[in-house]
């Protein structure tokens, strides 16, 4: 795993609302933040910055976390990613894990829940670095 000082989450969810409370809890896990409020700018992001993990919204406008995930698999980006969505369905998760996310986070979101995954997110990076 890189030093907490240098190791970067993005974080991507079009509520504003969203990204500050994840902020707060991935922060607390003495990472830095970058945010994201779509897809397109999710994949900029990735390319500029090589984020350790990503925290991905499922249902945005434009491209949802299904299609931003797909598109860094296909670009063979492996960058652990947690899918965060309020649908309860089998089949969305079972989707995201064929994908290639590594957990699937319900909304709404515990911060005891999230720093766990961060967690065991960044413990995965550095075991594939």
């Amino acid at each position: 795993m890189n030093d907490t000082d240098e190791t970067l989450v993005l974080i991507v969810d079009d509520a504003a609302f969203s990204r500050r409370m994840l902020r707060k809890y991935v922060e607390a896990e003495g990472c830095q933040v970058l945010e994201a409020t779509n897809g397109q700018q999710a994949l900029d992001l990735v390319q500029q910055h090589q984020p350790a993990c990503i925290l991905t919204d499922l249902l945005m406008p434009d491209m949802d976390g299904f299609q931003l995930l797909q598109i860094l698999r296909e670009q063979d980006r492996i960058i652990p990613i947690a899918i965060i969505s309020a649908d309860i369905q089998d089949t969305s998760q079972q989707r995201g894990i064929e994908l290639g996310a590594t957990s699937f986070i319900h909304k709404p979101v515990k911060e005891d829940q999230v720093r766990q995954i961060v967690r065991q997110l960044l413990q995965r990076e550095g075991a594939s670095a």
